[in-house]
């Protein structure tokens, strides 16, 4: 087995970068009248955006399909081969087809061309031959040709994938702006993600209700808002009458009577509290409580709406909750 210098690995990858670097920046001049008409036919379509290519082309395809589905283009991959044997039922007069093949000869996709075209589908080709039968029979035609391929034969697509997911992006992202489509958008395709669970996840999914909030009258005394402190396990508690806050009394409050007070165990709660508590709203994104809590170095804040005391969230729900 023959083994290769270090030097020379570093050189080989950095070439290859260089060259699908290139191959990239090549496609930047060649955006015309056609991109902006395939952008057209995505936003105009009535349907799905449907996705399709053979060996690389279809992995390609693949990753393409999935961003558009998942930046507000309803989109699937199918495959041009189990699409002659039946899959083509799923393409209908009202989607939009594009096909992906560097060559464009894939007769796969050549055979189901003309059987799209007669559904009143939209064909969309993207190759590296504007001359070819695929380029020919599509309604819009977007180059992705490369100079050479990364790989040292010219053989292994390399630039020429590289460039074909590029302009897949391109398009998605171009068609995800005119949309208008946005981060609370974003996170209602990915619930399960990190941007999702800031974007859609409220105060009122995380934060503590009942009897899971500690909480003593105007008239209780410190003794009893420690005990209530000491059994919630928060590190604080809400002063309240008839479900009104009026205040709040923390562990550091504690320490900072302690300091300056001898005996407080009979002294009355409302004596001592710390007025008008930092609050937040239970419909209010639990990503806004945990902003509030880092700047202003909290870790709980009381839910209230309308002056009633509706729950409390601290920094260890938000983080169960993967918020932060």
């Amino acid at each position: 087995m023959n083994h290769l210098q270090s030097s020379d690995v570093l050189n080989l990858a950095r070439q290859v970068l260089e060259i699908e670097s290139e191959a990239i920046g090549a496609l930047i001049p060649r955006l015309n009248e056609a991109f902006s008409g395939a952008c057209e036919l995505l936003l105009s379509c009535q349907g799905r955006v449907v996705v399709s290519g053979m060996g690389k082309s279809g992995h390609v395809a693949r990753k393409i399909a999935a961003t558009f589905a998942s930046t507000g283009t309803p989109a699937f991959f199918v495959h041009p081969a189990e699409a002659l044997h039946g899959d083509l039922g799923m393409v209908t007069g009202a989607d939009v087809f594009v096909a992906i093949s560097y060559s464009g000869s894939a007769q796969e996709l050549v055979m189901i061309m003309p059987i799209l075209k007669r559904t009143g589908a939209k064909l969309i080709a993207m190759t590296g031959n504007a001359a070819s039968e695929l380029a020919v029979l599509s309604d819009i035609h977007l180059d992705i040709r490369v100079e050479r391929e990364a790989c040292p034969m010219n053989l292994a697509p390399t630039a020429s994938t590289t460039a074909t997911l590029a302009m897949g992006d391109a398009l998605a992202v171009a068609v995800l702006s005119a949309r208008g489509f946005g981060k609370e958008d974003f996170a209602r395709s990915h619930p399960g993600g990190a941007l999702g669970r800031r974007l859609l996840t409220h105060v009122r999914d995380v934060m503590r209700t009942g009897k899971a909030i500690p909480k003593v009258s105007m008239s209780a005394t410190v003794s009893e808002a420690l005990f209530e402190i000491t059994q919630k396990g928060i590190g604080c508690t809400a002063i309240v009458e008839n479900d009104q806050v009026h205040g709040i009394f923390t562990d550091g409050d504690l320490r900072r009577l302690l300091e300056k007070t001898g005996d407080i165990r009979s002294l009355k709660i409302r004596d001592v509290m710390t007025p008008h508590p930092l609050t937040i709203e239970p419909d209010a994104l639990a990503a806004e409580a945990a902003e509030k809590m880092d700047r202003t170095r909290r870790m709980a804040l009381l839910v209230v709406q309308q002056g009633k005391l509706e729950g409390i969230v601290h920094v260890n729900d938000l983080m169960q909750a993967k918020v932060i």
